[in-house]
């Protein structure tokens, strides 16, 4: 197959990419091109795809069977794209996300719960609805938090900045709020067995790893992919709605339970998540935060420092 990716030189994209061509399928990017490709010899097509006009004229003369939107997060940028080829592709997969889901008394979330209006994953909600209104073969994938090597946000990184420097991990209220994390390499696998499954054409799936743990177990259990021992860290709770922290961000993770069934994925997609929670933080670790030299990092504690201090 031809297909498409939007984005690809960052995080999920180079995972996607590199599966897609070991499948043998011909992969085209399109993005700004600010990165290298990930696989040489795949074609990349430099545009900014907010700009609608730019977007048709790079784009619309190329055939693709299939497109991943892997960047979009406003119906507005998925629009244009959808407009150029509705009735030219056999499917279209679009990155949602698990964040769309209201805040609900009865966990896990399925892909059938209620969505909530002032999530602001909105605008990746009111694209899936669109995708499907206007008829195109989609599948939308709803990962939860997804970490990993070439992680851009700090989330695992967060906890290797402190276990690192023997510094205290400030969790918020108790630790016992229950999430879920998914390795980046399990998201796009499960992303690549939607192509040719008549199935999956108009599904929506949660993706993320199969085991769900406290604030306080994702500490120890970055604590042990240091190569430490989890009886050594100190965890630090404290009551976040004491403090204004104003834009600053205190914790990566939402404060509130967190995670989603995946079994449907599992089933219609064939697929099986192939990292657990520990195998996952030390890829993490070994190939991307010791790799790139962020240990060695200089780090802003000053938030931690306001909660240390009112402890």
């Amino acid at each position: 197959m031809r297909i498409l990716i939007m984005g690809g030189t960052r995080f999920i994209g180079v995972y996607l990419t590199k599966i897609l061509v070991e499948q043998g399928h011909d992969v085209v990017l399109f993005n700004r091109g600010n990165q290298p490709t990930p696989v040489e010899g795949v074609l990349q097509i430099h545009g900014d795809r907010k700009d609608t006009s730019q977007l048709k004229e790079k784009l619309s003369h190329q055939e693709f069977d299939a497109i991943f939107d892997n960047n979009g997060r406003e119906l507005s940028d998925t629009q244009p794209l959808v407009e150029i080829f509705k009735d030219r592709v056999q499917h279209f997969v679009y990155m949602s996300s698990a964040g769309v889901y209201l805040k609900s008394d009865q966990l896990p979330h399925t892909e059938g719960d209620p969505i909530d209006p002032k999530s602001r994953h909105k605008g990746k909600h009111e694209t899936e609805a669109y995708l499907k209104a206007q008829g195109v073969p989609f599948t939308a994938i709803r990962p939860t938090y997804i970490y990993g090597p070439r992680n851009y946000n700090d989330l695992e990184t967060w906890f290797f900045d402190r276990i690192v420097r023997d510094r205290p991990i400030p969790i918020p209220s108790n630790g016992t709020f229950i999430t879920q994390l998914g390795h980046c390499q399990d998201l796009a696998q499960a992303m690549s067995q939607v192509l040719g499954n008549k199935q999956a054409v108009g599904q929506i799936y949660n993706v993320s790893g199969e085991r769900y743990f406290t604030f306080d177990g994702l500490a120890r259990a970055c604590v042990q992919a240091v190569g430490q021992s989890a009886d050594d860290i100190k965890i630090v709770h404290y009551d976040p709605k004491k403090f204004d922290f104003g834009k600053r961000k205190a914790f990566p993770l939402r404060g509130q339970h967190f995670f989603a069934d995946i079994h449907k994925a599992m089933t219609q997609l064939n697929w099986q998540p192939k990292y657990d929670l520990a195998s996952g933080l030390k890829d993490s670790f070994e190939n991307d935060y010791q790799a790139s030299g962020r240990d060695q990092a200089e780090v802003d504690f000053s938030v931690d420092e306001e909660i240390l201090a009112a402890s």
